[in-house]
Order: structure tokens, then sequence, then C-alpha cells
């Protein structure tokens, strides 16, 4: 593999990629709904195949497509809505109810408090620096999924135009390829990122469908209710990698001490919840995607840390998609394979 050599071809590398990164997050609004959008044709481009052998003109059927991405959100939202603001008039009676019944935790975190204390006392920190860290990522994560509503729209926008003349820009961009072989290779790289991340969103799609279904049927046999509702937040979640499933623990717990009587009834959800995402994220998904995606694990987590710090919620969703797109171009231009053979896992 080819290392480069040229100091200043690197220093100035450094420096682009750095105002790269810099445009990124100073043009988040605009940029993370095309991304969005870029990885949502992918995975619909098949279908627009499909629709195009059925004699369906291109414009209708990138308008169908919209139309239904719009259609299953809008769904989803309705059939959520009422049992979110009914489990959310419960959680004011809720709280104090958990605290309570984790109060055989009190010692332990009495303990961790403590050093914790000891901790900030001995390297200087500001007393509250903890909370503040705390209030600081709350607010991120609200800010970022307000951001991923309001560019809900642009991304629909920028999808539709992406699928009528999305190829346009491949053809250009063969077009001005000097060699046949540079020519070749563009070809090559558009095809593979279609195929490869096709899959990969059609394989998570699909297993986080059957951990929505299994959450709904776990939510519904210990009592807790609304199937729907904690399916629908399962399936979501899913899609948010570490993140996500951590979230969804958090959540189950709550809503386990909101319906259940008993201590380890409070318990029980969350437990179920976090056994089929092992399951399904340590053991079925990993089994299906090893052929197509190896990614090195320390480079998904930082990759997710820094998409979230960079866009919020959308860049955690798109950030493994993202990771992966970076490889297979990095694995088939010479200059940059020893960086794709850095993320292989």
């Amino acid at each position: 593999m080819p290392l480069p050599a040229d100091a200043k071809a690197i220093f100035l590398g450094g420096i682009f990629f750095i105002l790269f990164l810099a445009a990124l997050y100073t043009a988040a609004e605009i940029v993370w709904p095309l991304v969005f959008a870029f990885v949502l044709s992918l995975l619909l481009n098949p279908l627009l195949r499909f629709l195009d052998r059925l004699h369906v003109p291109r414009v209708l059927g990138a308008l169908l497509l919209v139309v239904a991405v719009l259609a299953l959100v809008v769904g989803l939202g309705t059939a959520i809505s009422g049992p979110a603001a009914s489990w959310a008039a419960k959680l004011p009676d809720g709280l104090p109810r958990l605290f309570q019944r984790l109060r055989l935790l009190e010692a332990p975190l009495a303990t961790l408090q403590h050093f914790w204390q000891r901790l900030e006392d001995f390297a200087g920190w500001q007393s509250g620096a903890n909370s503040s860290v705390g209030s600081a990522l709350l607010t991120k994560l609200f800010t970022g999924t307000g951001s991923f509503a309001s560019g809900f729209f642009t991304t629909l926008l920028f999808l539709f135009f992406l699928l009528v003349a999305g190829e346009v820009f491949l053809q250009r961009l063969v077009e001005i390829m000097p060699r046949f072989s540079s020519k070749r290779q563009v070809v090559d790289i558009a095809k593979h990122i279609e195929s490869d991340i096709s899959a990969y969103l059609v394989t998570i799609t699909v297993m986080n469908a059957a951990v929505g279904i299994a959450t709904a049927a776990v939510m519904w046999l210990t009592g807790v209710g609304d199937p729907v509702l904690w399916g629908t937040i399962a399936f979501l979640l899913n899609f948010v990698q570490i993140l996500g499933p951590l979230l969804g623990v958090l959540i189950f717990l709550l809503a386990g001490a909101l319906a259940a009587d008993g201590l380890w009834l409070t318990f029980l959800p969350a437990l179920l919840y976090l056994g089929i995402h092992l399951v399904e994220g340590e053991t079925i998904t990993p089994m299906l995607l090893a052929r197509r995606f190896t990614l090195n694990p320390v480079m998904v987590i930082v990759s997710l840390v820094f998409w979230f710090w960079m866009w919020g919620v959308p860049g955690a969703i798109l950030s493994v998609p993202m990771l992966a797109i970076t490889k297979i171009v990095c694995d088939r231009v010479r200059p940059l394979a020893a960086f794709g053979h850095f993320l292989e896992g």
C-alpha cells in the first residue's frame, strides 16, 4: 500500500481536511439533509429502476417513492402521538416511584458520588461541572432532534431531485475523467457504493423492524401496554448504534416503573429489551453483514461520537453509512488504500 511521502502534500491535505470539516459544521442545516437524501436515494434507486421496468415515468416514480416515505413517517407519528402523550402525563408521578424502587442502589451510588467528589477536589474542577456536562449532553440531544425534524422536508426535496436526476452526476463525472481506467474506476466505485450501502440499509431496516416487533410483543406480554408505541421507539432507536439502545434501556426502565407494581417487574421490560438487542446487534446483524462490512469497531464509535457532535441526531444516524462509503472509496483509490485498510475490522 502506498504511503504519502511528500510532507508538503500531507500538510496541505491536513489543512484542506480541517477546512472541509469546518464547512460541514457551519453549513450543517443544508449539508446533512443532502447527505441523508443521498443515503435514502441509494436505498430507493433499486425500487425506482423496478418502476422504470414497469414503464412508470421516472418523475412519477420518484414522486411516488417520496410520497411513500412521507406517508410512512406521518403514519408512524400519528400512531404513536396519542399513546406518547398519555405516557408523558404519567411521567411526573412515575419518577418518584422509580427513585423509590432504586433505593437498593443508594449505597453504591453514594460511594460513586463520594469518589467523584474526591476526584474533583484533587483535579481542581469546579463543583457542579458534572451536572453541566449532563445538561449540555441533554441540550445537544434535544437540539439535534429538533434540527432533524425541521430538516426532514428539506431532505425530501433533495431526495426527489436525486431520484429524478441523480445519475446525471455520475455521467458528468465519467465524462470529465481523462483516462479510460479512471472512467472505469468511477463507475466501479459508484456501483459498489450503491450495492453495498443498499444492502446495509435494507438489512438493518429489516432487523430493526424485527427488534420493534419483538419489543412490542414483550411490552404487551409484560402488561406495559401500547405495543405500537414501544415497538416504534425500539425500531427508531436501533438506527443509532450504541447510544440508541442505551437510551432505550433507560426509556423501558422508566416505562416499567410507570406500569408495574413490583420491583422485578420494573426491571423486566428493560432487561428483555436489552436481551433482544444483544441477540440482534451482537449475533444476527453482524453475521448478515460480515461479507460486505468489516468496519473497525473503534472507528465506528469514534465516527458516531464525532458526527453526533457535528450534526446531532442526524449525524449519529448517518455516521455508519458515511464511514462505510468512505471505506469503499478508499479501498478503490490507490493513494487512500492505507486509510481504507485502517478502517477495516
